[in-house]
């Protein structure tokens, strides 16, 4: 499996250390970690090869291989594939759930300290939550990808996406403008510019993709 560094996660630590953040960002990146083995496990058990790791400033992203003959089931204007990939994005999120119900029965049975305990909970829950944004390409945008390929086809499911992805993103931006005001973190902002970057960047995707199917499109048409 090939493993890459993303070298913006060197910049995310250098920030987090300077605003004294850097516990809180290992205990995220640790159950980030834990967050994606959810995934590799769940990928494995559904018939997928992994073939790429990312290390990313929020975590880690791994790839999978996809075998021929999943692309053949067919399920409306998707397949089957798109039901095992949103069952693959929901099983990182899953996963924290779990560690947090884990951490739970643990505190009731042994001593925790309180600090620990509150920082397992939150970071579990936030990069819960963070994941499940239907912002495109975390998990829960990429589930709402998968719903739209099902039931719109494959080319609306792109732009569909990338329309859901940028009002949540507008959203998002605003009530962090909030809390930066009220709480002076600069974490938030840092995770919202990062949150813009990987919007931006996949509407450039979006309109090569939009390019190519509008060249077959005239393709077809010469053709006829």
């Amino acid at each position: 499996m090939q493993i890459k560094v993303d070298l913006k996660i060197f910049l995310f630590f250098l920030i987090f250390l300077i605003t004294r953040n850097i516990k809180i960002y290992s205990i995220l990146m640790i159950f980030a970690l834990i967050h994606e083995l959810g995934h590799l496990v769940c990928g494995i058990i559904l018939g997928f090869k992994p073939e790429k790791m990312t290390i990313l400033p929020y975590g880690l992203k791994i790839s999978f291989k996809i075998g021929t003959n999943d692309y053949n089931k067919k399920i409306q204007k998707g397949n089957i594939l798109s039901i095992k990939k949103i069952v693959l994005a929901l099983a990182g999120p899953i996963t924290n759930v779990i560690c947090i119900i884990i951490t739970y029965i643990l505190s009731k049975n042994f001593q925790i300290d309180k600090l620990m305990y509150a920082n397992i909970i939150y970071a579990n829950i936030l990069i819960a939550i963070f994941n499940m944004l239907p912002i495109f390409p975390l998990d829960g945008g990429r589930v709402v990808k998968e719903l739209t390929h099902m039931f719109c086809g494959l080319r609306k499911s792109y732009r569909y996406t990338q329309i859901i992805s940028e009002i949540c993103l507008y959203i998002i931006t605003f009530i962090a403008s909030i809390l930066i005001l009220y709480y002076k973190n600069i974490a938030i902002f840092i995770i919202v510019v990062y949150l813009w970057y990987i919007v931006y960047k996949n509407k450039k995707e979006v309109k090569i993709k939009e390019k190519v199917y509008k060249n077959i499109e005239k393709y077809e048409k010469m053709c006829h």
